[in-house]
């Protein structure tokens, strides 16, 4: 890159200003990472809009990292953003606004220029198809009390029993991490989530009535988009991918839950895609897409270090052939591919993602058609479930 295109980035983008960092941290911007050496004090060149930023401390032999601390930030142009590190409580705090303004005016003039690593721009576009719904209202929505996004937050997370093998690694990594729970950590809330109940109960209506609300999750999708987002289907996407990226980067358990419960969901609808809400599963099929296509990628850039960091999230249980993501795309690739009539780019985008599947994780999407729907096997925990209205063990969601 020439001096004077370097120049006008610098500007133009934004600077984050990380005081005291330890040597071999780890921080990451988006989809980029680094190790932090002797002369590391930030990133410059940040575009503009929605960035997450996440970091990990380690012993002295850089052999062993605390569970990821994460934030969302909004980045507007030649804003600077300044942390230092607190020694004791080993995290990235807020200097007060006397040192703020401080050394924003030293980045301003230049001072800082030398220490401050560039964005890596060329990965942009990447990171673009993971955050393009991720707005400034979105994050202030979601984000958790002062902003940090840690498993070491999530204590009701962890008490609870894990239900798939990647889960109880998880669990198992932070009980052997070298940092503690603390009781004041325990006090802490996360994310600000939008509620998905599992089932739908409404009292007064049918047995009947109420297993074909819950085998097509159509009504629910529409009272969650009218009642949490106005109508906002972008908004609901916004969602989607803060806890995908809170999830993969920051290693959120919370944020794994609520991107699994919003798959559930929207996979779960059969009159919505093809009928009411055809144009917002396309966009749902595409962000999913992109996060899938992202997830699969086993080397990222030649600045990635992740094979140093810790535990990838993505292990071989969630990509297993029985995973809970095959099983619902198995049925939505049934739905949207026999329909007699579709929207063209959700057939097109559906297709590509199977794809995806195939070609990147060798899954097989045949299927046995009953008749009525699709064969399952005995014991299947992903086959329709019928809904009991005396059971008081159901999630209540009021009438749409």
């Amino acid at each position: 890159m020439d001096a004077e295109r370097a120049l006008e980035l610098v500007k133009k983008g934004g600077s984050l200003v990380f005081l005291e960092v330890p040597q071999q941290t780890l921080v990451g911007i988006d989809t980029q990472m680094f190790s932090v050496g002797p002369k590391f004090k930030g990133i410059k060149m940040i575009p503009p809009g929605p960035h997450f930023i996440y970091y990990s401390s380690s012993n002295r032999g850089g052999s062993e990292f605390s569970p990821m601390i994460g934030f969302f930030i909004f980045v507007n142009p030649s804003e600077v953003i300044i942390r230092k590190w607190d020694l004791q409580e080993e995290r990235l705090v807020k200097v007060s606004a006397e040192e703020e303004e401080r050394y924003s005016l030293a980045v301003q003039g230049f001072e800082f220029d030398q220490y401050l690593g560039p964005y890596t721009l060329s990965q942009f576009g990447e990171w673009q198809m993971l955050s393009n719904y991720i707005t400034k209202s979105v994050i202030e929505r979601i984000e958790p009390i002062g902003a940090e996004i840690t498993v070491n937050n999530e204590p009701d997370i962890l008490g609870s029993s894990p239900k798939t093998a990647m889960e109880e690694v998880l669990s198992e990594q932070l009980k052997n991490s070298k940092i503690p729970i603390s009781d004041d950590k325990l006090k802490k809330r996360g994310c600000y989530y939008t509620k998905i109940p599992r089932l739908i109960k409404q009292k007064g209506i049918p047995g009947q009535d109420l297993t074909s609300l819950n085998l097509d999750k159509t009504s629910l999708l529409e009272s969650i988009l009218m009642k949490d987002y106005g109508g906002a289907e972008d908004m609901l996407l916004g969602e989607l991918q803060f806890a995908f990226v809170a999830f993969l980067m920051g290693q959120s358990l919370e944020a794994f839950f609520q991107w699994k419960a919003f798959v559930h969901l929207l996979f779960g609808c059969t009159e919505a895609p093809l009928h009411t809400r055809s144009h917002l599963f396309t966009k749902f099929i595409k962000v999913l897409y992109y996060q899938l296509k992202y997830a699969f990628q086993k080397e990222h850039s030649d600045n990635s270090i992740d094979a140093k960091g810790p535990l990838t999230l993505l292990d071989d249980s969630f990509l297993a052939a029985d995973s809970f993501l095959q099983h619902l795309c198995k049925e939505f690739f049934w739905l949207v591919l026999e329909a007699p009539f579709v929207d063209g780019d959700l057939l097109s985008w559906t297709r590509k993602l199977k794809g995806l599947l195939e070609v990147s994780l060798g899954w097989v999407f045949q299927q046995e058609n009953t008749g009525d729907g699709v064969f399952y096997e005995e014991d299947d925990e992903f086959a329709p479930v019928v809904v009991i209205p005396d059971d008081s063990s159901y999630n209540e969601f009021p009438a749409s």
